[in-house]
């Protein structure tokens, strides 16, 4: 069980690193306009890739969906330092993992908080660029470490549904 534990963890640091990489491909090669360099909050520019998903440079300021999404001074902090202590929660729970489904799944949502809580420190939001639509409806733009949090949530779901706990409590 401790090498799955471990697999969470190293799963959680190869998404770090790969959210952060994607964000910074985005935000430095893709989207910054010619002669722009002083500042990452652009003006948002919008490349369609498929009739269903674009690319599309957005700043989250807040939470999922744009929640206290009110560019206060004080939310990139207070967001931070918020994701941090779950964060510690999660690490927890991970030692305390009893399948390698659990330790996946927390891997995953580690590893996109702390993904955007660099965001946060690094330029006081999160990059959001991953716009999917269909019928003229946009999920809200999100990036690869919403995902992770999402899937890391999903499977966290599906463990708790179909995996059996020994419950030998007298």
């Amino acid at each position: 069980m401790k090498n799955m534990r471990l697999y969470g963890l190293i799963l959680a640091v190869i998404l770090i690193i790969a959210d952060q990489i994607s964000k910074w491909w985005v935000v430095e090669k893709v989207m910054r306009p010619d002669g722009v360099t002083d500042t990452p909050f652009f003006s948002p520019v919008f490349i369609e890739v498929t009739p269903f998903f674009n690319l599309v440079m957005t700043w989250n300021r807040g939470v999922s969906f744009g929640i206290f999404n009110n560019g206060g001074p004080w939310n990139a902090i207070a967001l931070s330092v918020l994701s941090i202590v779950i964060v510690a929660g999660l690490l927890v729970w991970l030692k305390r993992a009893d399948n390698g489904l659990m330790a996946l799944a927390l891997g995953s949502i580690i590893g996109g908080a702390l993904g955007n809580v660099i965001d946060r420190a690094r330029w006081g939001a999160v990059a959001d660029f991953l716009d999917v639509h269909a019928f003229g409806w946009h999920w809200p733009a999100f990036n690869l470490a919403d995902s992770a949090i999402t899937i890391g949530a999903l499977l966290l779901v599906l463990d708790s549904l179909f995996t059996r706990r020994n419950s030998d409590k007298n």
